[in-house]
């Protein structure tokens, strides 16, 4: 969709403030549309996009019970839940706030037990688990997990789209890899000529426009 080199080149004006605040600003990246109505549901766009990089530090926690269990501890996530602690999450408030800091894996025979219990809490927030299939290589499975983004359209469903690509203490080519990951899987599901404009920011920069 865009010259790689005018990925580089927003990029680097983008970060030319990096390092000017207390903490690592995240690089967000922003796509408007034209000629799109996403108020049509048939319109709208919801796209997992495995980037090359991480773009943050994504916790990930899995629901599982048995060997599965004892499989997904030896390739270590931050945090393990068994089938049993659905329901303490259900009635605690303070756990429901710990557990929307993860991104959520679980053995499929209890997704429809944390869907009846905390679906409309992890719903809400996008946090709703994703199943673990049979013979997955967990380690790789973490792995593509940070790796994932949503580019999801929402809210007042405005024709654009936005999510984070990165982090300032990122090698600027990480950052670059990432955006065209992006623009890639964008085109793929809606073709260049829908797209009017594309920006990159730091947190508390100014956007700075791709081509």
């Amino acid at each position: 969709m865009f010259d790689k080199k005018q990925v580089e080149k927003a990029v680097a004006t983008a970060l030319e403030d990096k390092g000017k605040r207390k903490f690592a600003q995240s690089i967000d990246f922003a796509i408007n549309f034209k000629d799109v109505d996403f108020k049509k549901a048939e319109n709208r766009i919801s796209l997992d996009i495995i980037l090359p990089y991480a773009p943050k530090k994504t916790l990930i926690a899995v629901f599982a019970d048995g060997q599965l269990s004892t499989d997904v501890k030896n390739a270590q996530p931050d945090a393990v839940f068994s089938g049993a602690d659905i329901n303490a999450f259900a009635t605690d408030k303070k756990r429901q706030r710990e557990l929307l800091k993860y991104a959520i894996l679980a053995a499929p025979q209890l997704m429809v037990q944390i869907g009846k219990s905390l679906g409309q809490v992890l719903g809400a927030r996008g946090k709703l688990p994703k199943p673990i299939l049979p013979g997955a290589n967990l380690k790789d499975l973490f792995d593509r997990t940070r790796r994932t983004i949503t580019l999801k359209t929402k809210g007042k469903y405005l024709p654009s789209l936005h999510c984070i690509v990165g982090s300032e203490s990122q090698p600027n080519e990480q950052i670059v890899e990432n955006v065209v990951a992006v623009l890639d899987a964008v085109e793929k599901k809606t073709g260049e000529a829908s797209v009017k404009s594309v920006f990159v920011k730091m947190t508390m920069g100014k956007p700075v426009k791709i081509g």
